[in-house]
């Protein structure tokens, strides 16, 4: 938590802290001061924001706080949630103007304003809000090419022996079973790293990555495990009833009623809210798709 006071003369200063705070996420409380959720990298950012005040002739403490007497955990994780559902509303309402045809001209330029504020927004989503799936599935719109009715070429799996892939931090149901997929059916010693930008690792082969190309995402009412196996023939019939049920999981649209991946999904979502590393929540991700296709007759 963030407690400080600036000079009532300096408007300018104050302004900037308060942007700053905003940014990062910060929580402010009816009382006084700001908070946010206790990890190296927010003490570091509250750290600099006083250093700020302090230069400006103010004063700032930052203290580490176990709880509040009126203001429960459940509490304050409500008041973060809340905060993100405006932002990531705004920015589907923002979003929506680049689908269908009344899009104006200037699409490339607005979708990667609008991206970028994506991961702004994402890093400080702090409790994983339900919002962001929202959000995820109107850039699909967006950047997906649209099937066309014909079936393409075969990729060859040799081509993908050896290879790293990449996709997006924070994996859930439909990333996570595609990097089993891989494994399974493609290059059991497949490589896996997260990134938001292909910049970071451009060797990297990106999947269910949002306007990312030379890769595999969402393609018409396919989902990214989908696109995959068509791309490469997978015929196997197990792995087309996980097909069926990684898509109801992740699209909601219940084209096949199937629920068997259900409770995967609420898995992985309650091993992202228990901070699990990316590549942690991947290899047991991997693990439990794996175990679901052994059951499966």
């Amino acid at each position: 938590m963030l407690l400080f006071r600036l000079p009532a003369k300096n408007a300018s200063a104050r302004v900037t802290v308060w942007r700053r705070l905003k940014r990062y996420g910060a929580l402010p409380l009816q009382t006084s001061g700001y908070v946010l959720p206790a990890s190296a990298q927010n003490r570091e950012r509250l750290q600099w924001v006083a250093a700020e005040i302090r230069s400006n002739k103010g004063q700032a403490s930052i203290a580490e706080v176990a709880s509040f007497d009126d203001l429960s955990r459940d509490d304050l994780k409500a008041r973060f949630l809340e905060a993100r559902k405006k932002d990531y509303r705004q920015l589907a309402k923002d979003l929506k103007k680049l689908v269908g045809p009344k899009s104006k001209p200037g699409h490339d330029v607005s979708l990667h304003r609008l991206r970028r504020r994506y991961a702004e927004i994402y890093e400080i989503d702090f409790f994983s809000s339900p919002e962001r799936q929202r959000i995820e599935d109107l850039l699909t719109q967006i950047v997906s090419p649209k099937p066309d009715g014909k079936r393409g070429k075969v990729l060859s799996k040799v081509r993908f022996l050896g290879k790293l892939w990449m996709t997006r931090p924070r994996p859930g149901i439909d990333r996570i079973s595609s990097a089993w997929l891989i494994r399974r059916f493609i290059d059991p010693k497949a490589r896996f790293c997260f990134s938001l930008t292909r910049s970071e690792y451009p060797e990297a082969i990106p999947f269910d990555m949002f306007g990312v190309s030379g890769g595999f995402s969402h393609v018409g009412e396919d989902c990214t495990f989908e696109t995959i196996m068509k791309s490469f023939a997978i015929r196997d019939a197990k792995a087309k009833s996980i097909a069926e049920a990684i898509h109801d999981a992740d699209l909601a649209d219940g084209k096949y009623g199937r629920h068997e991946a259900l409770g995967l999904d609420h898995v992985f979502e309650a091993w992202a809210a228990q901070k699990l590393s990316d590549q942690e929540m991947l290899d047991r991700g991997i693990e439990l798709i794996e175990a679901l296709y052994s059951t499966i007759k």
